[in-house]
């Protein structure tokens, strides 16, 4: 999706913005999705710990999966479109021969929560921040992320949920469940599976395509940037970091990305204080030496703009 080069109104941006994410983080939402063809492919990052994707990729990408697999069951960080479980379940069962026990959701959106009511009614018990179940039990603030606006079924929400910190003592594993405020949504989760030294960090961090700041959700530029720094500061030289769309990276990979969010945000920061209007900062093209080395720069790069613009603009 790109956007057209003319100028418009600030009203607008928000509808585009909106436009956007119903495009990409979208469970079940308008036009036809054909996931016949669609498999879930596990990939082994540690011997008990597997990232699950889907393959080829959808017209609407679905978020990475994640799968902790031992004698004490199995527990899965998210998962994806609920036309998609039989298959997930399926891609499981390859790599362990015990159930799925419990899943994490990272945040609320429908591409890491589609498949709650299916995994719910199989009796695995969901956990995720307040926040996510609050926003999913009540009309969602943005209703393409899956529910068209509609509460989930008591199936679907959370059974436990949590304010803190929680850890997961399975598998010979020590799986540590951290918020982080306020970053992609109000609901983030950082998810750091300590001896195999791996950190799944949900949607505030992507190696693929900009930043994604759900306003509508909570999200903030400041609560990123911190949950950025956070990751920066537990990670080690050798640490794997799964991110929520995209490749799995390095922690210099990370120290780049916010680096190159902090001298975005400036330059949005001093064309705001000239009094410069959406219009101008977007046809300003402010990522253009960063777009090379971004995947999907393109469709992603005046949603972030239009994010930073709106948070850094001083209200009326």
């Amino acid at each position: 999706m790109k956007l057209i080069k003319t100028r418009f109104s600030y009203a607008a941006l928000i509808a585009f913005i909106t436009l956007i994410a119903a495009t990409f983080a979208t469970a079940q939402g308008p036009g036809p999705v054909d996931y016949s063809k669609t498999e879930i492919k596990a990939t082994k990052l540690s011997d008990n710990f597997y990232t699950l994707q889907s393959v080829p990729a959808l017209q609407r990408p679905g978020g990475t999966m994640g799968a902790l697999v031992g004698p004490d069951g199995v527990l899965m960080i998210d998962n994806q479109f609920g036309p998609l479980s039989d298959k997930i379940v399926a891609t499981v069962k390859t790599i362990s021969s015990t159930p799925i026990r419990f899943m994490v959701n990272t945040h609320l959106h429908g591409d890491h929560t589609g498949g709650n009511e299916n995994f719910g009614k199989m009796g695995v018990v969901l956990f995720a921040r307040d926040e996510v179940r609050n926003r999913l039990a009540g009309p969602l603030a943005n209703g393409p992320y899956g529910t068209n606006g509609k509460p989930y079924s008591a199936a679907a929400l959370p059974m436990i949920t949590y304010e803190g910190p929680l850890t997961f003592h399975m598998n010979g594993e020590e799986v540590e469940l951290v918020p982080i405020l306020r970053a992609h949504t109000d609901g983030d989760t950082l998810v750091r599976i300590k001896n195999a030294d791996i950190i799944m960090c949900g949607d505030f961090f992507r190696s693929s395509g900009y930043p994604n700041i759900a306003l509508a959700e909570g999200g903030t530029l400041k609560g990123m940037l911190e949950g950025l720094n956070y990751l920066i500061g537990i990670a080690g030289p050798n640490t794997r970091i799964v991110p929520g769309h995209g490749e799995a990276v390095g922690r210099a990979d990370i120290v780049a990305h916010r680096d190159m969010i902090v001298a975005i945000r400036d330059r949005v920061a001093q064309m705001v204080a000239q009094g410069k209007t959406v219009d101008e900062v977007l046809a300003a093209h402010l990522t253009s030496q960063y777009d090379v080395r971004v995947p999907i720069a393109k469709e992603t790069a005046d949603r972030f703009i239009g994010q930073v613009y709106s948070e850094l603009k001083p209200a009326k």
